[in-house]
């Protein structure tokens, strides 16, 4: 896991295929962990490491990861004065999306 330029963590990927494959690796060693123990016992756990390293940690965070690889480089976050607001990459300020301010409300600026 590392920062964004916006401190928070970054769980994506160099490429979307990339990203695919470590849900289908993760995500195909987590139920074939649980889905083994009929057939080989409470070996087949140790897929369960594998499982969670290939989707750095948890489900969750493979998602979120999916979510930041599709939209990098399409969007732009920037705070300014307590406002944060999301620009569409090569975009004007005409198409930007007020996320949180100081009072904590949000509006859409067209």
């Amino acid at each position: 896991m590392t920062g964004t330029k916006a401190g928070g963590p970054d769980f994506s990927s160099a490429s979307l295929p990339r990203h695919l494959v470590r849900g289908a690796l993760g995500f195909g060693a987590l139920i074939g962990s649980f889905a083994l123990i009929p057939a080989v016992g409470p070996v087949s756990l140790v897929l369960l490491p594998a499982g969670l390293l290939a989707l750095r940690g948890c489900p969750m965070c493979w998602t979120v990861g999916l979510m930041q690889t599709i939209s990098r480089g399409r969007l732009k976050r920037s705070c300014e004065d307590g406002r944060c607001t999301l620009t569409v990459a090569g975009h004007g300020k005409g198409h930007s999306t007020s996320v949180a301010s100081k009072d904590h409300s949000t509006s859409v600026a067209s």
